[in-house]
């Protein structure tokens, strides 16, 4: 037995001007990402004025349409909705290795080509890339689907260890809950970091998220006595990100040889320690724009073992895709 969900486009008294988002609809809807298009984009927020989004469904093709949970949805309006849109939700599509079907291929790309932007969440992306939107593109994806894409399409650029992707125009979300991370995003492109804190409150998540979903990919736990001799020194580690820290230092701290300590680091970490240094570094650093606006931006390199203000800025471009000065003001207004 199945239950029958009628979705409607936003009626609430309270009626918006905003941005109109499209969110896709269809057999095989995958409820989940769905849900966290409409929370965010959908959800009436009067205290958000008149500016705020409006949410329309386009349902891809004849209802009704099965969707994950024993559910079957009806739709009132077909991909017409899409000619209007300035924003275009995918939801996780039905299967990584389904076709896309050509007409919503076209009409994707036509509204591309007129300026709206499109969103895919988790395998969603499949869409995208079946279009040809995301060709010579960055993208990302769920950790466990990279390398099927990769092989399908290999003129995307996949980062698996990212929680999402900002090309502009085309933006891409790893797994599910990265969806959440990828919409506050959104918002706070769109209206500022107070509304997309004020929309992360009513959804009990932080506005931001440190790291990648490499974090939550499986890796072998270090053995007990290895955790043992090498926490004490990775505390270390953390609490001294000004020092230089090369790695022979490193090693005679923990007592091994350099090469023992390199594999046992990795092995305890799932990094090697140069990257688990840059990393921290970065982490210490973005924590300091975010919540100490008095603290220059020089005293902020030095403190996260930077050493110079350019060599921070070059490390942020490179791994976060943005500048130390525009990240503190995309947090602190």
């Amino acid at each position: 037995m199945t239950d029958t969900v009628k979705i409607m486009p936003n009626t609430s008294p309270h009626q918006t001007k905003g941005p109109l988002v499209a969110a896709l609809a269809y057999d095989g809807l995958c409820t989940f990402e769905f849900g966290i298009a409409y929370e965010v984009f959908g959800l009436p927020r009067p205290e958000m004025g008149e500016g705020w989004y409006r949410f329309s469904v386009c349902g891809i093709e004849p209802g009704p349409l099965r969707a994950a949970g024993g559910l079957t949805v009806a739709v009132d309006k077909g991909m017409e909705v899409l000619e209007e849109a300035d924003l275009i939700v995918v939801p996780g599509w039905r299967a990584i290795d389904a076709p896309v079907p050509a007409p919503l291929a076209a009409a994707l790309r036509a509204a591309h080509q007129r300026g709206a932007r499109i969103m895919s969440l988790c395998s969603g992306v499949a869409v995208l890339a079946g279009a040809g939107l995301l060709a010579g593109r960055r993208a990302t994806t769920h950790w466990r689907y990279v390398a099927s894409v990769a092989a399908r399409y290999p003129d995307i650029t996949l980062d698996a260890d990212v929680l999402y992707v900002d090309e502009g125009s085309i933006l891409t979300a790893a797994g599910s809950a990265a969806g959440i991370d990828l919409c506050l995003h959104v918002v706070r492109g769109d209206f500022g970091p107070d509304a997309a804190n004020s929309v992360a409150r009513r959804l009990v998540v932080p506005p931001h998220r440190e790291g990648g979903q490499a974090q939550f990919i499986a890796a072998p736990l270090p053995e007990e006595r290895e955790g043992m001799r090498l926490g004490p020194l990775i505390e270390w580690m953390r609490e001294s990100l000004s020092e230089e820290q090369p790695i022979n230092l490193l090693a005679k701290r923990a007592g091994m040889s350099m090469r023992t300590f390199q594999r046992r680091f990795e092995a305890a970490t799932g990094e090697s320690v140069g990257e688990w240094l840059l990393k921290e570094r970065l982490r210490h650093a973005r924590d300091l724009l975010e919540k100490e606006l008095a603290v220059s931006l020089d005293d902020i390199a030095i403190s996260s073992g930077f050493g110079t203000l350019a060599t921070m800025r070059h490390h942020f471009r490179r791994r976060l895709g943005t500048s130390p000065g525009a990240y503190r003001k995309s947090f602190c207004g």
